[in-house]
């Protein structure tokens, strides 16, 4: 009977291909109908006993085409977890490897004054090749996963790169337990807490002098979203976040603000809504209007695609169990 040995660099190397847990390689046995034994730095793929020539061969090369491209992940910068190998395993077993392989052919790399930015699962891979490709994209997952990070790296490569003129950066100010009027301060006092997270993260990928410089030109702008009404944004990539707490009539407003030769990005946490709940999110329905509109796309991330500590994904799944007792029964609630 024909078998496979993977030799690899390291124990550790290895174990960051199938992040470690051994029940992954008993699922990846199941789906590609192999015996997989790992050891130190090698992984033996064979074929289960009383199997054909002519099944066992393509099931090998087959296991051997994943591991392959789990390594290729893994040198690329992407970390491998629990639901990232099921769903890549899974897809394989279905025999449209080649559509994972092509994400691989073109690797994504945002480069930023101060760091290079890599999307490290397929998830995050997915959804910043999609805001290359559409000028409009609908990021919408949980916390952590990297929908606005990874959105205004885009769009800060964009503008080094010279593909557009200027950066607009919104969210709406919705008061979340507070009253913005019995805040202290003036109204830019008041509203900066809310924009604070996108300040964070254009610091992190900008010199904090290119930030000043740049705002007090125009070229980067950070309002709430009321001040986008009446405009026209051209050779612009705009990024809303928190669109979850827009309404209907704001998320409108906002996208017939595109102009020419500019992106969008709307993020949001469909989990997340401060609106009064008297008040329809903007976010869940635009999903319904705008899905079979070519130029939009709509990517969705789930706790698989968490990059902060791993218990922020636990707690994701905890909450979505809770909410939906019955993703918990059939064991649904943490497959991505």
């Amino acid at each position: 009977m024909p078998s496979k040995t993977l030799h690899y660099p390291s124990p550790r190397h290895l174990h960051a291909l199938y992040a470690g847990q051994e029940e992954n390689l008993l699922h990846a046995e199941r789906a590609l109908r192999v015996k997989l034994t790992s050891r130190d730095d090698w992984l033996k793929i064979d074929a289960p006993a009383g199997t054909t020539l002519a099944v066992a061969a393509p099931a090998i090369t087959l296991a051997e085409s994943l591991f392959g491209f789990l390594n290729e992940a893994r040198t690329q910068g992407m970390s491998i977890r629990s639901p990232d190998f099921h769903r890549i395993t899974d897809t394989f077993a279905r025999g449209e490897g080649d559509q994972l392989r092509a994400l691989l052919a073109e690797p994504l790399v945002i480069a930023t004054n101060r760091k290079t930015i890599v999307p490290k699962t397929l998830g995050q891979k997915l959804y910043l090749q999609s805001t290359l490709k559409h000028p409009v994209v609908f990021g919408i997952g949980p916390a952590g996963t990297g929908k606005t990070y990874l959105a205004m790296a885009a769009a800060v490569s964009a503008l080094l790169k010279n593909e557009v003129e200027r950066i607009i950066l919104t969210r709406p100010a919705v008061e979340a337990g507070e009253n913005l009027g019995f805040l202290p301060g003036d109204l830019r006092e008041k509203i900066l807490p809310y924009l604070r997270p996108l300040y964070d993260a254009l610091h992190d990928m900008l010199d904090a002098e290119d930030v000043t410089r740049l705002t007090e030109k125009g070229v980067i702008e950070i309002a709430p979203l009321a001040y986008m009404r009446g405009r026209t944004l051209s050779n612009s990539f705009i990024v809303l976040d928190e669109a979850q707490n827009t309404t209907p009539e704001q998320m409108m407003m906002f996208l017939t603000r595109l102009g020419e030769s500019s992106r969008m990005v709307v993020t949001g946490d469909i989990t997340q809504i401060d609106l009064p709940r008297s008040k329809q999110s903007g976010l869940l329905e635009v999903r319904h209007i705008l899905r079979d509109i070519p130029g939009i796309d709509f990517h969705t991330l789930s706790g698989a695609d968490v990059v902060r500590h791993p218990l922020v994904g636990k707690i994701i799944d905890a909450y979505e169990n809770y909410r939906n007792p019955m993703n918990d029964q059939n064991g649904s609630a943490s497959k991505p």
